[in-house]
């Protein structure tokens, strides 16, 4: 009976309930670093700018500059690559680990003293040119703007994340003061790169090392048997990519810049290791509703029982031929006295014979 009870008020058995709303999600990441002499703003380091579920910040670059068409040494860790004559390097192929296209030519390793084969390529190769910058760590104080709208249509209900103003004015100079803190400030849309971490359980400069991947989860649980403005949303934050002790964890991704420098087309390739969010919204709102209710009662007395025994008052008491079923449902049992319980001789079977051993005469 307990089991029940829990199912039907704290499981709230007798709503009705709609777990698939819609949803639309809107991101904006702000904030402005030193970067050396360079002031970066989010058009350098977010991408997109601004964008939907998903927006990444970078946190560290690795920069390849003055990069033209041309053609250059093929990396020496690169299969087949290491050479000594040019019949070692097949003109025309193409190695997919490789940086282009080998010429057949086989030619020292920029200023080094052993060969490897020469490719067209974009020159210098990545790998040979690198310059690894410095992490922005002032990015832990980067903040992003999350508004969130969802619609339970079942139920024509329409709820923000966003706290009410009573004019434009006030609105704006609330987002502009306020950050997201659950107790304090849980309509705030803006959250801390660090306070997000913080609260996925990572260490903020291990992310500008390798970069990753952070779960953003929203989940709206709403009990619309209220006033739906007791419907707020409850955050969460978890790692998503693979852990970083793997070889491919983290996250990355390059983009270049490309430009002219003396009528040439020039570029500049850039590494880019930062957090990247995915903002996944969950909802689920229930209201009180005739059918799921009548459905439940019916279960919870059927699994105790209490069923057969209204059913059987109301045969016994209000049925015309309740006598009938009475008959059918008690049996009379007859009780007859016990008569005394019959002797019995015992024989001892010996030798096939059905007497007595006892001699005739001797009194048992």
């Amino acid at each position: 009976m307990r089991r029940q009870r829990y199912v039907f008020i704290s499981q709230k058995a007798y709503q009705e309930s709609e777990t698939r709303p819609e949803s639309s999600v809107y991101t904006l990441m702000k904030g402005t670093a030193v970067h050396g002499d360079d002031i970066l703003d989010t058009v350098e380091y977010a991408r997109p700018s601004e964008g939907g579920d998903v927006i990444s910040t970078i946190l560290r670059r690795e920069v390849t500059s003055d990069q033209k068409q041309g053609t250059c040494a093929e990396h020496f860790n690169v299969a087949n690559a290491n050479c000594t004559r040019d019949s070692d390097c097949i003109q025309g192929e193409v190695d997919f680990d490789g940086h282009g296209r080998r010429t057949g030519r086989c030619v020292p390793y920029y200023n080094h003293t052993f060969k490897t084969c020469e490719i067209q390529s974009w020159c210098p190769i990545e790998q040979f040119a690198v310059v690894k910058e410095p992490a922005l760590v002032t990015a832990i104080n980067f903040t992003v703007f999350i508004r969130n709208s969802i619609h339970f249509p079942r139920f024509k209900v329409l709820r923000g994340n966003i706290k009410d103003a009573r004019s434009k004015r006030d609105m704006q100079r609330y987002l502009s003061r306020c950050h997201y803190n659950e107790e304090k400030e849980p309509y705030c849309p803006n959250f801390r790169l660090g306070y997000i971490a913080d609260q996925a359980q990572e260490d903020f400069s291990e992310l500008c090392r390798t970069g990753g991947v952070i779960g953003v989860f929203i989940n709206w649980k709403c009990d619309l048997d209220l006033d739906p403005s007791h419907c707020k949303p409850t955050y969460s934050f978890r790692r998503l990519d693979l852990r970083k002790d793997l070889v491919n964890s983290g996250y990355h991704y390059r983009f270049a810049k490309y430009y002219s420098k003396d009528g040439v087309e020039s570029r500049t390739l850039i590494k880019a290791y930062g957090i990247r969010l995915d903002v996944i919204v969950q909802g689920h709102a229930g209201k009180f509703s005739p059918i799921p209710t009548i459905i439940s009662t019916v279960t919870t007395i059927t699994s105790v029982g209490i069923c057969t025994i209204i059913c059987d008052w109301i045969m016994l008491n209000f049925i015309d031929k309740n006598e009938v079923y009475s008959d059918r449902k008690f049996d009379e049992i007859s009780e007859e006295p016990a008569g005394p319980p019959p002797t019995e001789l015992s024989y001892i079977s010996s030798f096939g014979s059905n007497h007595s051993d006892l001699s005739d005469g001797v009194p048992l």
